[in-house]
């Protein structure tokens, strides 16, 4: 049996604090804040989703329809929201790709390579953040994770390989991706070596370029951190299922992650809803944060400063 860290052993010398305890490095504000020109684009590009929304819009299909009762109504005013939506993507596009030149120019960064993952999950998982995820039109930058490890009684590879975990046990850098309570589909990106069964949690993003797919997907009219906080918020966004599952995301085409901008400060603290597991996992500071960002889920308190050399990751 693996033996459990209480102490992570995460890039050794700069990671030799008390994580659960008192920090002993004041918080680091302003890291990795949006750009004032993202935030006025994003505002933009909200309000006019809102005013295609409230346009009366009629599909041409309806026009004319004798007898449509309250759900020609119902299927009227359905049609007029589709359209608005679709004329709404239409309009976004041009203003997203200016938002990303305004911030990060994606262009200039390359799909990660397999070796990447080859490394043990508590390793991988600050190392994600600030990478970029990328499917169809959407692009969002990973701002929180969490690190399950073989060994790690909170892990769903506890139990071995099975139908659902299957993918844990390939290779680093697949997707294992799964469904939370029936509802929510949740993204791990599987880490270290084939045959371990480990991966890192994607918890929260912060968006990049396909908004208006964004707020259709989350069925929001308006960009706030509530819209991608969230592991099950982050797999909506992305239009994700259960069939992405074993998916190789180091490879060109669908599901993609992208090198990105390392952050300069990281929070860290204990995972969250793992209280099935044993007493030292669950305590555990294997949760990672960008500092200075408000697109990080809830619980924010737990989550403390830690020494971060950005230019090594």
């Amino acid at each position: 049996m693996v033996a459990k860290l209480v102490q992570p052993t995460l890039c050794c010398s700069f990671f030799d604090m008390d994580l659960v305890g008192r920090a002993s490095t004041p918080a680091v504000n302003g890291v990795l804040e949006e750009p004032q020109g993202l935030r006025r684009s994003l505002r933009k590009q909200t309000k006019s989703a809102r005013k295609a929304t409230l346009k009366k819009v009629v599909s041409p299909y309806f026009v004319g329809k004798p007898g449509a009762g309250k759900s020609g109504k119902r299927s009227v005013a359905i049609s007029a929201k589709t359209e608005a939506q679709q004329q709404c993507s239409e309009d976004n596009e041009g203003k997203s790709k200016a938002v990303v030149s305004q911030s990060l120019q994606v262009d200039n960064y390359r799909l990660l390579p397999a070796d990447f993952y080859a490394c043990d999950a508590l390793d991988l998982a600050p190392r994600l953040l600030g990478k970029l995820l990328r499917h169809d039109d959407v692009i969002l930058q990973i701002t929180e994770v969490e690190a399950y490890r073989t060994g790690d009684t909170a892990c769903h590879a506890r139990f071995g390989r099975t139908a659902r975990t299957e993918a844990m046990f390939r290779a680093g850098g697949h997707a294992y991706v799964f469904l939370c309570y029936g509802i929510n589909v949740m993204l791990n990106v599987v880490a270290d070596k084939d045959g371990l069964g480990a991966a890192v949690l994607i918890r929260a993003c912060s968006p990049v370029t396909g908004l208006a797919t964004i707020l259709q997907r989350r069925k929001q009219d308006a960009v706030k951190p509530v819209l991608l906080t969230g592991p099950g918020k982050v797999g909506q966004a992305l239009g994700l299922t259960v069939d992405w599952s074993c998916h190789p995301l180091f490879l060109p085409g669908g599901l993609e992650i992208l090198d990105g901008p390392a952050p300069e400060a990281i929070l860290a603290g204990p995972r969250v809803g793992i209280d099935y597991a044993s007493p030292e996992d669950v305590a555990a500071p294997w949760r990672f944060a960008v500092a200075g960002t408000p697109w990080v889920s809830a619980p924010r308190a737990t989550l403390l400063p830690i020494p971060w050399p950005s230019a090594n990751v």
